[in-house]
């Protein structure tokens, strides 16, 4: 029992130091970009800072942690069944054209969740959570509540497994989404941070701070820009939003508690209602 314990907690030991480095590499890269290419003025240590660090601890481990149960539950119901050749012939593909295909994908069923996260009260109490930042940067990427990562995370990964792009074997990830959680993590970063960065044309192919800045706003065109990846669904689906200029607020209608365990516990008791859209843009 001792024994077991302690390999847990050596393990847990392993996991926040590789996420210490990580920490480290990522201040290393966005706090000089935000000091030269600032978009508002900012200090480097801002208010709520330690609670966001804590949060990128928190949502690096647990949230990971709870989706691998019911995705190898799915992988075994999957196992062995593929309908009329359909996996085979998905399994025959490059393995590069797979990677491609489960970014869309992914990026596709979290729009989904994120869309319905803005729309209904009980998981809007969660998402809140992120959209209390009233000054974007990097760091506000980890302010999350983990059942609103969980949640979005499943649905993104739910239809890659169903589409039979990733299979799980010998309880590993498959390496095609260990990469696209690799990068969809450093880009949601890079999306988040306060930086006056446009990509011209590209912005309609691939996200940008720009794109995203967009979708925190706390104005009329709040609800807006739901992918975190490729801008072209919200195009399909009629959510996209990207002028020239920046938007003038962010943040959300109401307060959210300024303390990690307030964060942690409002949204599982109490619902907050859907922030509804503005007539006009605040002065």
């Amino acid at each position: 029992m001792v024994e077991h314990v302690f390999q847990h907690l050596s393990a847990l030991a392993v996991d926040v130091a590789r996420l210490t480095i990580w920490l480290v590499l990522l201040v290393a890269i966005f706090v000089p970009l935000e000091r030269v290419f600032a978009l508002h003025p900012a200090r480097i240590w801002r208010p709520q800072m330690a609670v966001d660090l804590a949060w990128y601890f928190i949502n690096s481990l647990l949230p990971a942690t709870i989706i691998a149960l019911p995705l190898a539950l799915l992988a075994r119901v999957l196992h062995g069944a593929d309908p009329g050749g359909f996996y085979t012939a998905v399994a025959r593909l490059p393995f590069g054209v797979k990677v491609l295909l489960m970014l869309g994908v992914n990026d596709l069923g979290a729009y989904w969740y994120h869309r319905a996260s803005h729309a209904h009260p009980v998981l809007w109490s969660f998402h809140a959570i992120h959209h209390s930042a009233e000054h974007i940067d990097w760091l506000v990427n980890t302010r999350a509540h983990p059942v609103d990562l969980v949640f979005t995370r499943l649905a993104g990964l739910v239809p890659v497994y169903l589409l039979g792009l990733a299979t799980v074997t010998g309880g590993r990830m498959d390496p095609g989404v260990a990469l696209i959680m690799i990068f969809g993590t450093i880009w949601t970063f890079f999306i988040h941070a306060n930086i006056r960065c446009r990509l011209g044309p590209v912005e309609w192919l691939i996200s940008s701070p720009a794109f995203h800045h967009w979708h925190h706003t706390n104005d009329e065109h709040r609800d807006r820009n739901f992918a975190a990846i490729f801008p072209l669904i919200d195009r399909i689906f009629g959510t996209a939003w990207l002028p020239r200029h920046w938007p003038p607020v962010y943040g959300i209608d109401g307060k959210v508690s300024p303390t990690l365990r307030g964060q942690f516990i409002e949204p599982l008791t109490t619902i907050r209602p859907v922030n509804p859209r503005p007539t006009s843009t605040p002065s």
